[in-house]
């Protein structure tokens, strides 16, 4: 008898633990084309995930693999991945199941049910570089979980960005002070990788666009990569052109601009496409022949290595209690504008119409613009984290979830972060070039031409002190807070609770 070796849409990786000593001889390979109906999925995300498994399950085949693929035929009757299994070991017989561990908590506790039809055997999913265990291990025992040191503890272990003497390159740990520039003047954006469509892919965008055109999202034009051969051309292009500025100019936002210096290879790393350790190296590499600089370099290995790490982590460290947190107890439904894009807060348009046209938007403008206005407005937790999930490309519910209740919402009460990133529209103005041709003046509070995102943050502060006034990094803040006269603080709310009718009425 075989083994049935089931590998997950977000599996698609040669190195995968399941598949590192599989033989044609003795394993049959199951892949199942999911598309959950519950989440408005990207269009191009569906297109995406398609062509990349269907790219991979053929070269299985060409390695001389039974392959057995369950398709998605329309958007109505999306299989059901463990009904699939079952179907499959009921019509043959198989030895055992075998599978890399999922990355999702649900699909994990799904998948043990088959352990009642036949044996399963799950692998541990080492494309990551720290285990369950490795973080439960650091975390044990700490009153706060910190990025920074869990960060230092896995540059110590893979030896990336550290001297002979056993300390960080340049003498410091981050350099994020240095990655902090708005872009201005004369700038040069890199242009992006187009890759050859091949007919699978073709096969595929016909299919989401004659059954997902419903989807949020514009499918065309498609420029992703599509299988391991071409991420790797993304990621040699990224370290040639890119990576030199990323450090510089990764916060910065402008307007047009949705890529700048970004690396775009989230999507194929988080996919399996590419591997975390290869990417890394690629980075260091770059900087010890001198082709980039330390600040960027140290700046994209963290992102990596620390915080995608980190992120995880957390995931698997709290759940499945941590899906259910609403620290701030936000609970106001989600505006249309973030499906149309229509709004006249120029900023929150860029953001909105990039995530529309790419599946994509950068960290910054995830984190301090659509996040940060739904921190301030106290949007739906389930709603704000369902929106993130489809829109992006990269989001998987272990990514999507830390990032979105914990760092953009401070759902999880400082579990991630040790304070809410909130921020008003002086902020945006400072990054960004969006507010020159804005509707709203990022230096007024009142009145119908005042950013909204001033007068949010400061009702935000107002309304949450009860919540945040312990918090020690944000006595600053709190101080300020209780100097206002309280006719200032009275306006300041009148505005707030204008803008909420404004958005309630689809006229902000």
């Amino acid at each position: 008898m075989k083994n049935l070796i089931v590998v997950l849409k977000d599996q698609l990786s040669f190195s995968l633990s399941s598949l590192k000593d599989a033989q044609p001889a003795t394993d049959v390979l199951f892949f199942c084309e999911v598309v959950e109906p519950s989440i408005s999925h990207h269009q191009k995300k569906i297109a995406f995930h398609l062509a990349c498994m269907r790219h991979f399950a053929q070269a299985l085949e060409e390695q001389g693999f039974e392959v057995v693929t369950v398709p998605i035929t329309d958007s109505k009757h999306s299989p059901v991945l463990i009904d699939e299994i079952l179907k499959e070991v009921q019509t043959r017989t198989y030895q055992k199941i075998i599978m890399t561990q999922p990355s999702e908590w649900g699909v994990f506790e799904e998948l043990k049910k088959l352990s009642t039809h036949i044996s399963i055997e799950f692998l541990t999913d080492d494309r990551f570089l720290a285990t369950h265990h490795d973080f439960h291990s650091w975390a044990q025992g700490k009153k706060q979980l910190r990025m920074e040191y869990f960060y230092r503890e896995m540059r110590r272990k893979y030896d990336l960005l550290m001297n002979s003497s056993g300390e960080p390159e340049g003498g410091k740990w981050n350099f994020d002070q240095e990655n902090r520039k708005p872009l201005t003047g004369q700038y040069s954006i890199p242009k992006r990788l187009q890759h050859q469509k091949s007919p699978i892919l073709r096969e595929v965008l016909s299919l989401v666009k004659k059954e997902f055109s419903h989807h949020f999202g514009n499918l065309h034009p498609f420029h992703y990569a599509v299988t391991r051969e071409q991420a790797l051309l993304e990621l040699e292009d990224f370290i040639k052109q890119e990576l030199p500025f990323y450090g510089d100019y990764q916060d910065a936002m402008v307007a047009g601009e949705p890529f700048l210096f970004h690396s775009l290879l989230s999507s194929y790393l988080n996919i399996g496409l590419l591997l975390p350790l290869e990417i890394c190296k690629k980075a260091q590499e770059a900087y010890y022949q001198g082709k980039a600089p330390l600040n960027a370099v140290e700046g994209f290995i963290r992102q990596i290595l620390g915080w995608r790490e980190f992120i995880r982590g957390i995931y698997w460290h709290f759940m499945p209690q941590y899906g259910e947190l609403n620290f701030l107890n936000a609970t106001r439904a989600l505006p249309s504008f973030y499906w149309s894009g229509s709004t006249k807060m120029s900023c929150v348009k860029e953001a909105v119409t990039h995530t529309k046209e790419h599946a994509y938007a950068h960290h910054i403008q995830r984190l301090m613009i659509t996040g940060n206005l739904a921190l301030l407005a106290g949007f739906n937790v389930k709603e704000v984290q369902e929106w993130y999930l489809g829109v992006y490309s990269d989001a998987y519910q272990w990514v999507e979830m830390p990032n979105t209740l914990g760092m953009a919402l401070f759902g999880d009460g400082g579990i991630v972060g040790s304070k809410p990133y909130a921020a008003s529209g002086k902020y945006i103005h400072r990054m960004s070039n969006y507010c020159k041709k804005c509707y709203y003046d990022p230096n007024l509070t009142i009145g119908d031409r005042a950013c909204p995102f001033n007068a949010l943050y400061w009702d935000f502060i107002g309304r949450h002190a009860p919540q945040l006034k312990s918090n020690q990094r944000m006595n600053m803040i709190f101080s300020t807070w209780n100097q206002f006269p309280q006719d200032k603080k009275e306006s300041i709310h009148q505005q707030a609770t204008s803008i909420f009718s404004k958005m309630e009425q689809e006229e902000l």
